[in-house]
């Protein structure tokens, strides 16, 4: 059952998985020779014979953008000789009515704690498609240098757009389709024990094109380029220095310790940026364990400030998803600010072994506060957006989570699920 939640990285966010008659499937542990595994991630770092754990599930999916989605998936999770999961590899197929099916496969490799690899190939019969791979490798330079790689090609027809500013009404809403290609690359140095600093390289190459939902007014009937930057596609090429400090005591799954990161990201038209203007972001989080750390306390703080002139709408200030405001569904509000607060309470409910797998389960109730602004000046409390949730976790230490968060906003219910913790 671990990988009902950590599986669902091969769905698209904003989706919850129900799982019908659980107590009906069976998974099964095998053990096979090496040399027949015939995949070489998990081949490396195992015994002769392999243990591979394979479990079938239905997947029944929805999302405030997409609508209902069915289908089946199979997960099958290799371990090595210290019985951990090191590779998870998920193949499904689905049904959607606006998307046709769907036929993805997800993968993730974790040969150390400091190296992972992940994929994502996911291709539907009706616009949608998703080509991602993530990369981390912190084990360089006597492990001070952290190298990052994400590089994807998508179309998301399920998109929207309801206007700027922190009013702007459902009403509003439009759909349209975002043709994205793009990598976001980074290297940190650590400085010391605690410090790191980081250099980064991102370029995007935005289409936007007529979205899968006839339903809804296309971006471009109530909205056009003079007030909306970026509506008829935009390409940007931005450099990042980041600075950062951390006492967490496990990058993915913390249970003390704080951290804070000040970035700073200028673009420019002579480096094939939209056009000149910069983001600047400051965060901070914060993990209060109690009880052996069964009762952990997480708070965020963020603030985020775009300035420049024309800026791409999709490259402004941002709130809405899966690790913003959990109660309204991705890109809701954009300005050129956003102040945001998020609380969770994660409780572990027990630790249980399930298909030779052992899992942390977790349920957290959440807290979600934010709104966007045109400056910090500017802030007024009557625009901010409170979202309370729950969320549901399973933790596989060191590296795997899977989440399912239920956030309530002003337009209804949001369903979200993914890989790793929101913040």
């Amino acid at each position: 059952m671990l990988t009902i939640f950590t599986i669902l990285h091969s769905i698209r966010p904003a989706r919850i998985i129900l799982c019908a008659g659980l107590s009906l499937l069976v998974g099964c542990t095998s053990y096979i020779p090496r040399e027949k595994a015939y995949l070489p991630l998990l081949t490396q770092s195992a015994e002769d014979t392999i243990k591979l754990v394979t479990v079938p599930l239905p997947v029944i999916a929805s999302s405030p953008n997409e609508g209902v989605t069915t289908g089946a998936l199979a997960a099958f999770l290799g371990h090595n000789r210290q019985d951990e999961v090191t590779t998870l590899l998920a193949p499904q197929v689905t049904y959607n009515n606006t998307f046709g099916a769907t036929v993805s496969l997800y993968g993730a490799y974790y040969p150390s704690a400091d190296r992972n690899i992940e994929f994502n190939l996911s291709h539907s019969g009706r616009v949608n498609h998703d080509y991602e791979l993530r990369i981390r490798d912190t084990s360089l330079l006597d492990r001070k240098l952290e190298l990052n790689g994400f590089f994807f090609n998508l179309i998301d027809g399920s998109s929207r757009f309801f206007g700027f500013n922190a009013k702007s009404p459902q009403q509003m809403e439009t759909n349209y389709a975002n043709d994205e290609l793009g990598y976001n690359i980074s290297a940190g140095y650590q400085l010391g024990r605690h410090y790191q600093i980081s250099f980064g390289d991102r370029y995007r190459d935005v289409g936007i094109r007529p979205g899968a939902f006839v339903g809804l007014p296309d971006i471009k009937d109530k909205f056009s380029s003079a007030t909306v930057p970026g509506i008829d596609g935009f390409t940007t090429h931005a450099m990042r220095i980041s600075l950062s400090y951390s006492t967490l005591d496990n990058r993915d799954t913390p249970t003390y310790g704080g951290y804070a990161r000040i970035s700073f990201e200028p673009t420019m038209k002579e480096t094939g940026g939209a056009g000149n203007y910069r983001h600047y972001e400051v965060e901070a989080k914060g993990y209060i364990p109690l009880s052996n750390a069964r009762y952990i306390s997480v708070f965020r703080l963020m603030y985020n400030q775009t300035l420049g002139a024309d800026v791409p709408f999709l490259e402004q200030s941002i709130l809405g998803g899966e690790s913003t405001l959990r109660g309204y569904g991705r890109n809701r509000f954009i300005d050129s600010s956003f102040l945001l607060c998020n609380l969770e309470e994660r409780i572990r409910l027990f630790r249980w072994e399930v298909f030779g797998v052992t899992a942390d389960w977790e349920v957290a109730p959440f807290i979600d506060l934010g709104a966007v602004m045109e400056a910090l000046n500017k802030v007024d409390s009557s625009n901010f957006e409170f979202n309370p949730g729950i969320g549901f976790r399973a933790i596989v230490r060191p590296n795997i989570i899977g989440r399912v968060d239920l956030g309530f906003g002003k337009d209804g219910p949001a369903v979200f699920v993914g890989l790793g913790y929101p913040f």
